[in-house]
């Protein structure tokens, strides 16, 4: 099994809930999408001028959890960091996954009893809003050419 830096990836057993998104196995090859797909458009506007290829998760988390939710269901929740701003990740029932945790580089975050995050307060900023519609739009894009490839 090909090893990944975010958090949770071992246990990241999930499963879509929805038809539209069968196409992908588990949050692991979501993420193999995501990196195709996460860009400096994406990445939260604050933190631009910071987003670098390698970096591609810095500034990504909330459109990311929420993206991740729609797709295989669950809780977004989210970390309290300095600052003020929530760092989001998903829980599934015992499964607990971060995508986006690799922006941290060697800081250990500690998920636990962490706030849920709705997405009706995150997408009050419009341009957050925005953000998530752009990964979704590009992801369901992606997924299209790869069905129409199969046949």
């Amino acid at each position: 099994m090909k090893k990944y830096k975010f958090y949770g990836w071992e246990n990241a057993d999930v499963s879509p809930i929805h038809d539209e998104y069968k196409a992908i196995k588990d949050p692991r090859e979501l993420y193999d999408i995501l990196t195709g797909i996460w860009c400096e458009y994406t990445c939260a506007p604050r933190l631009r001028d910071q987003w670098s290829m390698e970096n591609q998760t810095l500034g990504q988390c909330s459109v990311t959890a929420f993206l991740a939710q729609d797709i295989f269901g669950g809780t977004v929740k989210g970390i309290l960091r300095p600052g003020g701003n929530y760092h989001c990740y998903n829980v599934i029932g015992d499964c607990v996954f971060d995508l986006t945790s690799e922006q941290f580089g060697d800081e250990i975050l500690i998920y636990g009893d962490d706030p849920r995050q709705l997405r009706e307060i995150h997408f009050e900023k419009e341009e957050k809003r925005q953000r998530y519609e752009y990964l979704k739009e590009k992801l369901t894009a992606c997924l299209s050419r790869n069905d129409s490839d199969q046949y």
